[in-house]
């Protein structure tokens, strides 16, 4: 049976929850037809949103038609709730896209619209309210082709005309119609599945029209999704049953899931207790559930909306954002700390809401989308859990990032205490976010170092330095870094990464952002040019007004501080006749950011919690170094040419030459000499190792050398640069060159190579040569299987170990092992490789 999830997305008020009962009527699942305005809404199962009329969260229903199994899930329509409605985008397989036939495309409508087009859904659109006045069929269609795709075509007549406009949307498309005169389902169906085809019907759901054929449409032009056999599922809400037990709300997307089947989340083991498939608020337990299948399982404590399980890698962030932050006003005499996991568990149902606590006296602070939701939040908390809450008047989310590229550098040293991180700070691309990763070379800086910065400068919200606002679209790449083989700990890297953070910030040129909104303004036309006085002032980018009769229309996008109190003008100077939808838009540089400086008295040289200073240490105590002094102290020289260094990329090179080239050496070199056992010329290169004890038996048994595969190659530049383009090709290089060594050696070599993150993996050792080749199972790292296997090779053997990882190094020098560098390890592969090439041209 075809599984699929069927998402029902509008603007409010376009009769989404009126379409949803349609079909659910249409179906048989419904004996009678609720509607939102009497408060009977199959869908709508929450008290608060039978009494506001408005659907405030998603809800599913399950239905079947023929052989295909439908997940209807319903979404709320108020810009207010957006992140609800996103969360559920994450999970859908196809949607339907409601419009209102006397409204068209609004404003929330664009919104909804950029963000099926982020997840790539495809797309049916019911044009509703057909049974009230309208403008007719054809502007309709004008104003959606116009406004959100001209592939958007009307499905209700497929003539002639039909497969042209049809044609002209996809070059497969084209040649079906040229060869065949029109365009068979299965095409469509691709053509619709790939976003290239958006088929509209219309009708009006109150009344049964329509609906039939947009459901037998959709049964006809949908397809099953491909998914992959092992489990993977996505968690795209989190909520409470009347018991109170926590529903994680998946969508399985791979293999099956069972019931009492342990998970692995986030590093700890979790049982499924119970699956549950719920049609409004009742459900049936089953045993297990399929991809396609939507279903809520309790057992599940740690996880968020977004959170991937099996091999669903979840999605890391969403588009839309809170633009409001609150302070919470608690009854008197309520404890903030005991008030404050009521707010932690709102927050794992809804991360957006930022739950933090600020001040002296503290008080806790939220972040919402706008009143309504804080209205609907305050009745949450008084319904739930019995806390009758105020709100502070609340502020605009503002958010900074950088304009030029800078060198950040951070320096902590107090007494027996060392590290210093030097960060490449880079502007990123609108909406980008925070990136990170890493260009130092595991010689500078052993890998176990490296990972701890990443995850300092991952696990911190960056604030910048003109307001103290979080810091985004700004890409961080580490460049360089120092330890001390003694003094050195984790927190001295935490404390050095945060400060280059900062210390880069301060020499860059910071700007402001702040959210926008698009919207969409009808008022009476003698009022226009109030309207446009008042958008001028709030600096707002504004499309020509468009006549409608006796109502214009204006459309456009300006700044939400501006446009946030807007509404109650408008009703006062049009006396209730105009009307305004907003939706968020995203963020943009901000139009007067001295005085958001000024109001927000920022110092942040005072931060002392996010401060750019480092700390040194002279004659065994430390000291502070300003932030503007430390190039003046670093112990490690600035990178120069950061630009010319870091954005251009290496050219493409012919990597399976080069491997053909390493194999046929070794094989010339046998053919000249045989196989060697022993070295083929002794000391030709001089060992850096350390002098064995005399008299120790194990000099003279064979040598083990393990060499640790990824530090090798990263490096190696030569190897490193391959390894960007094609990783296969750089351990093929490697372990083409370790042959070759081997050769020249005769020693016995063991390569690592680390597959720690790899799901389901299993030990894999393979024989390249005379060499052996290991790939580690999942949760087992290289750096792991060196240290056990050095430490039981070392007790009766002579041990080499190739790595430049100072932890790793430091074991398996205690287990009696000899240690090498990777710089050191890849001269000497350069001077065996050399010397193979000359023993073949003496003998040639």
């Amino acid at each position: 049976m075809k599984r699929i999830a069927l998402g029902i997305l509008a603007h409010v008020d376009s009769g989404k929850t009126t379409l949803s009962e349609s079909i659910l009527y249409n179906s048989g699942n419904l004996s009678k037809q609720g509607r939102v305005d009497h408060g009977d809404a199959f869908l709508d199962t929450e008290k608060i949103e039978k009494d506001r009329g408005i659907t405030i969260y998603t809800k599913q229903a399950i239905m079947e038609m023929g052989d295909t199994k439908i997940t209807i899930v319903d979404t709320p329509g108020h810009v207010d709730f957006s992140a609800e409605t996103e969360r559920a985008l994450c999970v859908l397989d196809y949607c339907i896209l409601v419009i209102s036939a006397t409204d068209k495309v609004q404003s929330h409508t664009h919104t909804l619209w950029k963000l099926l087009s982020h997840y790539k859904i495809p797309c049916f659109i019911f044009i509703n309210k057909t049974d009230l006045p309208n403008e007719g069929k054809e502007a309709i269609m004008e104003d959606i082709t116009t406004n959100l795709s001209e592939g958007c075509l009307d499905f209700s007549n497929m003539d002639e005309s039909f497969y042209e406009l049809a044609a002209l949307q996809d070059s497969e498309l084209m040649e079906h119609f040229l060869d065949r005169g029109n365009i068979d389902d299965e095409t469509l169906s691709r053509a619709i599945g790939a976003r290239k085809i958006f088929p509209c019907y219309f009708g009006s759901a109150l009344k049964n029209e329509g609906v039939k054929e947009l459901m037998e449409s959709i049964c006809r032009y949908t397809r099953t999704l491909p998914a992959p056999d092992l489990f993977g599922a996505r968690v795209f809400k989190i909520s409470e049953d009347e018991k109170g037990n926590l529903l994680t709300h998946i969508k399985i997307t791979g293999g099956s899931l069972k019931v009492k089947t342990p998970l692995d989340i986030k590093g700890n083991k979790e049982k499924v207790n119970e699956i549950r498939l719920y049609s409004g608020n009742k459900y049936t337990s089953a045993n297990e559930v399929y991809p396609g299948d939507v279903c809520a399982v309790t057992g599940l404590s740690s996880l968020s909306p977004g959170d991937g399980l099996g091999v669903d890698t979840g999605e890391e962030r969403f588009y839309t954002e809170p633009v409001f932050s609150y302070g919470v006003k608690l009854p008197e005499g309520t404890d903030v700390i005991r008030s404050l996991p009521i707010f932690r568990k709102l927050e794992q149902e809804d991360p957006r809401l930022k739950v933090s606590v600020s001040g002296k006296p503290q008080k806790i602070n939220i972040c919402v989308m706008g009143e309504i939701q804080l209205e609907i939040l305050k009745r949450v908390l008084l319904d739930r859990f019995s806390l009758d809450v105020e709100f502070e008047e609340g502020t605009i989310l503002y958010k900074e990032t950088i304009k030029d590229t800078v060198e950040g550098v951070g320096h902590y040293e107090p007494l027996r205490h060392y590290s210093e991180v030097h960060l490449l700070i880079e502007p990123g691309k609108r909406d980008s976010g925070l990136t990170f990763t890493s260009k130092c070379s595991e010689d500078v800086l052993a890998r176990n170092w490296q990972r701890l910065i990443m995850t300092h400068l991952e696990e911190k919200t960056h604030l910048g330095v003109l307001t103290g606002s979080p810091l985004t679209d700004v890409k961080i790449t580490l460049i360089n870094g120092r330890a001390h083989q003694k003094h050195t700990d984790g927190g001295d890297f935490r404390q050095a990464t945060y400060r280059a953070v900062r210390q880069g910030l301060m020499q860059a040129e910071s700007v402001i952002l702040e959210p926008y909104c698009s919207f969409v303004l009808e008022i009476p036309t003698s009022s226009v040019g109030k309207a446009l006085t008042d958008f001028q002032q709030m600096g707002a980018d504004f499309d020509s007004p468009i006549s409608l009769g006796e109502v214009t229309r204006i459309k456009g996008k300006a700044p939400f501080s501006a446009m946030r109190e807007y509404h109650k003008e408008v009703i006062s100077y049009t006396r209730g006749m105009g009307r305004l939808n907003l939706s968020y838009s995203g963020y943009e540089e901000c139009k007067n950011p001295e005085e958001i400086i000024e109001s927000a008295d920022y110092n942040p040289t005072s931060d002392t919690e996010n401060t750019p200073d480092s700390v040194f240490c002279s004659h065994g105590s430390g000291y502070t170094v300003p932030w503007d002094k430390v190039f003046e102290h670093m112990h490690i020289p600035l990178l120069k040419n950061q630009e010319e260094e870091y954005v251009s990329l290496p050219a493409k090179r012919n990597y399976e030459r080069e491997i053909i080239d390493e194999s046929e050496l070794l094989k010339i070199f046998q053919q000249v000499y045989g196989k060697k056992e022993k070295n083929v010329k002794k000391n030709y290169a001089a060992e850096k190792t350390s002098k064995p004890y005399k008299g120790d038996k194990r000099m003279s048994g064979p040598e083990y050398l393990l060499v640790d595969g990824y530090n090798i190659i990263f490096a190696s530049e030569e190897l490193k640069d391959i390894s960007k383009d094609a990783p296969d090709a750089a351990r093929n290089v490697l372990i083409n060159r370790l042959c070759n060594y081997q050769a020249m050696k005769g020693n016995n070599i063991i390569l690592v190579f680390d597959a720690y993150k790899v799901k389901g993996n299993v030990r894999e050792i393979e024989k390249f040569g005379e060499i052996n080749v290991v790939y580690t199972k999942e949760a087992e790292t290289a750096d792991t299987y060196i240290e056990k296997t050095s430490r039981e090779l070392a007790k009766n053997y002579r041990v080499r170990v190739a790595t430049s990882d100072a932890l790793e190094q430091m074991i398996v020098f205690g287990s009696g092992a000899v240690r090498v560098s990777a710089r050191e390890f890849l001269e000497e592969l350069i001077l065996a490789e050399k010397e193979m090439r000359r023993l073949i041209n003496e003998n040639l």
